[in-house]
């Protein structure tokens, strides 16, 4: 009910945001890590448990979601949401006790974009849910960050600009490859209400926005130039795959390795922010 996959990448990319402003600062504390990631990771889980709930009558319509405890019936809908409550609350007690008040508003943020603007609205209303999920998604970067400076700077907005920009291709891809599914449950993505070839548009676009923003971190000081070499080079392969995509002869084959080719770019886009701002 947690979505261990998606709190793998949100409290990944949150652990890289604290690692980017320590190295930066040249201080690194413990404590305070522990506090903001296990804050921060129990905070995503609530709203993830709360978007089940909420999403039970389109994760039914959906291959990947119909077994889902909360579609199935396994877990009841009361249950699910007293559990939501707990997280929410110890994660946010966590926070409050030992990080500042920006990764507290962030994580509130975070949360109610998350479920409400996007899980309860845009999602279900608008081809731009997408948009609004992605700032969502983009919160734990940024949350991690502030939590060392307790302030917001340049890094700390390109850093969620980057993660805001990767989340669109990423999404993007699974809506060409999933499409059918989507049409079915009556999720408006782009694939479903503008086409495949509009998404590919799209999907270049927010690629080379991604690698631009990735590389800013270099231009402007905060990561050497062996960060800039790496994200470069990564970063350029997955625009030539998404160039690629506009004469795929299997849309769906195509789709799915520019989604995997994405896991690998947020990997090494996490690893190497951790360590841009000790490395020449």
């Amino acid at each position: 009910m947690t979505k261990p996959g998606v709190l793998y990448g949100n409290v990944l990319t949150a652990a890289a945001g604290f690692l980017l402003a320590a190295g930066i600062v040249r201080q690194f504390d413990w404590l305070l890590f522990l506090a903001t990631i296990l804050g921060t990771t129990l905070v995503i889980a609530a709203a993830c448990v709360l978007n089940n709930v909420l999403d039970r009558d389109i994760d039914d319509r959906m291959e990947r979601t119909k077994k889902r405890a909360t579609v199935s019936g396994s877990i009841g809908v009361r249950n699910a949401v007293i559990f939501t409550v707990v997280l929410f609350v110890l994660g946010n007690a966590m926070l409050v006790a030992w990080t500042n008040w920006l990764v507290v508003v962030t994580g509130l943020a975070g949360f109610f974009t998350y479920v409400v603007l996007y899980g309860m609205l845009s999602k279900r209303m608008s081809v731009h849910g997408t948009l609004v999920g992605s700032i969502s998604g983009a919160a734990p970067i940024f949350a991690g960050y502030v939590a060392v400076t307790g302030a917001v700077d340049a890094a700390a907005i390109f850093a969620f600009l980057a993660i805001f920009f990767w989340q669109m291709p990423e999404f993007y891809s699974i809506a060409v490859y999933r499409r059918d599914e989507y049409a079915r449950a009556g999720v408006p993505v782009i694939t479903v209400v503008h086409g495949i070839p509009a998404a590919k548009v799209q999907i270049l676009i927010y690629t080379i926005a991604y690698v631009i923003s990735s590389l800013a971190l270099t231009f402007l000081g905060y990561t050497g130039w062996v960060y800039a070499i790496v994200m470069g080079i990564v970063g350029v392969w997955w625009i030539v795959i998404g160039i690629q995509g506009f004469r795929a002869k299997d849309d769906n084959a195509w789709a799915r390795r520019m989604f995997r080719f994405s896991l690998i770019i947020i990997l090494a886009y996490s690893l190497m922010i951790s360590v841009g701002p000790l490395l020449p």
